[in-house]
């Protein structure tokens, strides 16, 4: 089977109604980025943090996956199907894609603040005085900007390795993630799904298609089952 790697953004996630991380006004849910999504927001008021991811977490569980979701999950019938996410939900879990690399964490887990490699399931709230094995506060278990993303090596190689590499909504403007189109092999079949103009030159072999995430996989099927 040839190898098919899929690189998530926030597009995907947004026709199941979760509001993305950047909007216009530069914020999240009317809070500054810096203030929830940063090791300086976290040491400036961890209960703040808290409670905002507290929200999304619950939140999540009102949320289903969309038929993007479905459609990408179908795909391991016929291709080595690795899902690289940029996003925190487990959205792609619940329709039951197997490989799935979460590059910026996941909601529904916490860690160590002071070890990131003790990590939880967490379905419920986080709050202070919640500590993990090392008697450190439980934090989310969230990649926060100017943090490292200790997945990168991982998908680095998945991105190299594969034969068609489709990349669904994201506007490959936070890096390293966006980086990753660079590392594949120059026979590597490119895809991009977004509405949106992303800003990259992707060359001629590129397919380029300006389509919401249900609606750009729906068009590429027969496409992808020729190449199978």
């Amino acid at each position: 089977m040839k190898k098919l790697t899929i690189l998530t953004g926030a597009g995907i996630s947004a026709e199941s109604g979760i509001k993305t991380f950047r909007d216009g006004d530069g914020l999240w849910e009317n809070h500054s980025i810096t203030d929830v999504a940063s090791p300086e927001g976290w040491r400036k008021d961890r209960a703040l943090v808290l409670d905002f991811y507290n929200q999304r977490r619950r939140q999540l569980h009102e949320f289903e996956p969309n038929e993007a979701h479905q459609l990408l999950a179908e795909l391991e019938k016929y291709f080595e199907v690795q899902i690289i996410t940029q996003n925190i939900d487990d959205l792609h879990e619940r329709v039951g894609s197997t490989n799935i690399l979460h590059l910026h964490g996941e909601l529904f887990k916490s860690c160590s603040c002071n070890d990131k490699t003790l990590i939880y399931e967490q379905k419920q709230d986080i709050k202070i005085g919640n500590k993990a094995e090392d008697g450190a506060q439980l934090r989310p278990f969230i990649v926060w900007f100017g943090e490292e993303v200790p997945l990168m090596v991982e998908a680095t190689k998945l991105a190299k390795e594969a034969d068609i590499f489709l990349v669904i909504g994201t506007s490959l403007q936070v890096y390293p993630a966006a980086g990753l189109i660079h590392d594949i092999k120059d026979d590597c079949l490119l895809i991009v799904i977004n509405p949106n103009e992303t800003g990259f030159g992707y060359g001629e072999r590129a397919v380029v298609m300006k389509e919401i995430a249900t609606r750009g996989i729906k068009l590429l099927f027969d496409k992808l089952f020729s190449l199978a």
